[in-house]
């Protein structure tokens, strides 16, 4: 499970070390059958707010191709996470 209160920490670190930036939180949770959920949250004036969820299925290097290789590098993220 996500904790809030790994956010609220998240949340502060970053406002306390980047004043002037706009922090946005991202967490994995990792599901059954090698099965990825990556969230991404920003703090509003009510609290912590969702604004995504993603999910990705791990897979071996040897079960891509080199045309889904090809595909993903065209495409623009949604979100840039850094």
């Amino acid at each position: 499970m996500l904790s809030v209160i790994q956010l609220e920490q998240d949340f502060a670190i970053c406002s306390e070390k980047f004043p002037n930036l706009i922090c946005n939180a991202v967490a994995v949770q990792f599901m059954k059958d090698n099965l990825v959920a990556l969230f991404i949250f920003e703090m509003g004036d009510t609290g912590i707010r969702l604004l995504g969820e993603k999910h990705y299925r791990l897979t071996p290097s040897s079960e891509i191709s080199r045309d889904e290789l090809l595909s993903y590098r065209s495409r623009l993220p949604e979100h840039v996470l850094i």
